[in-house]
């Protein structure tokens, strides 16, 4: 039996965390300007923790 081990994502660019969250772009980015959900920024790209993206849908965010 194949079985492959997979590593449980830790970030979300914001068209995996739009895809993941079912919220579109611009309101992704209303939250992280608005300090609703935390985000990174490694190299040129904007990360989402995927802790943050499920603090937020789960109305844990601040």
């Amino acid at each position: 039996m194949n079985t492959v081990n997979q590593t449980p994502k830790l970030g979300f660019s914001i068209k995996e965390a739009c895809h993941a969250s079912s919220l579109g772009r611009s309101t992704i980015y209303n939250h992280i300007q608005a300090g609703r959900l935390r985000a990174i920024r490694v190299g040129g790209r904007t990360i989402i923790p995927a802790d943050a993206l499920l603090a937020l849908i789960s109305g844990e965010a601040a």
